[in-house]
């Protein structure tokens, strides 16, 4: 096994420990760090090695078989993992996890279904971006976990305001500690990046669906020039049997 299908593995290794570090008091038990330290640190390593497999394999070409069926498997396991946990913590709306994890899976049939046909659809430059949203968004949330039983905001598990999110009470103390003479605290910074969390959960939801439509879009137009080419690669055979019996 080459080093960036070693790396790959490892991704879905962290996976369980990830999930049983959010959703369990493990890490406050028994090594006496906070939830939110110890996932954030978890993610971070993970979300590294995809960045560091797909380098390596490229610069060393060690490019193989088993990497492009275990690299997108890993991706999709560890950012649904983490939302799916998340939502435990009532930190993401389950609709919004649904469209994100839908989204994964009707790619993935879609691109399966094309690679039998011989169609290879290449990641997209969305698709990349919508990747990076989600790491992004992904640890801004897990570091607003809340260490205690209370919930940060009194509107939390509830539809976050994404306009008039100055009407949730918490915030607007937190954003003036933030501006103002009175300290700013950890638990303020915790609710400044829930804030910052939920409105990027928006942009991974719409870059999610604009993506989704970029691949059914390329997967339909390939199938398209597949049935032009069809009549003409039947046409060219005939021709070239008739011909052989003429002579």
């Amino acid at each position: 096994m080459n080093l960036p299908n070693a790396l790959t593995l490892l991704r879905i290794f962290i996976v369980p420990p990830l999930v049983v570090v959010i959703l369990t008091n493990v890490s406050e038990n028994w090594l006496g760090k906070p939830r939110y330290i110890v996932g954030l640190g978890l993610f971070v390593i993970a979300a590294l090695t995809d960045l560091f497999d797909g380098m390596i394999a490229r610069r060393w070409k060690q490019v193989s078989k088993v990497g492009k069926l275990l690299d997108p498997i890993a991706d999709k396991l560890l950012i649904s993992a983490a939302l799916i946990s998340l939502v435990e913590h009532q930190l993401a709306p389950a609709w919004a996890v649904v469209v994100i994890v839908g989204r994964e899976f009707a790619v993935t049939g879609l691109r399966s279904i094309a690679a039998t046909d011989g169609v290879i659809i290449s990641a997209s430059s969305m698709g990349k971006f919508k990747m990076v949203a989600q790491v992004v968004t992904v640890g801004l949330l897990i570091l607003s976990i809340s260490p205690g039983q209370l919930p940060h905001v009194s509107n939390f598990g509830q539809p976050f305001p994404a306009i008039q999110f100055w009407t949730v009470p918490e915030l607007r103390a937190a954003w003036s500690h933030l501006i103002g003479p009175e300290p700013t605290t950890w638990n303020d910074w915790q609710i400044l990046l829930y804030t910052a969390g939920r409105a990027m959960l928006w942009v991974v939801v719409i870059s999610s669906i604009y993506s989704m439509w970029g691949y059914f879009r390329a997967f339909f137009s390939s199938g398209a020039r597949r049935k032009q080419s069809a009549p003409t690669a039947a046409a060219t055979s005939a021709a070239a049997t008739a011909q052989f019996h003429k002579n």
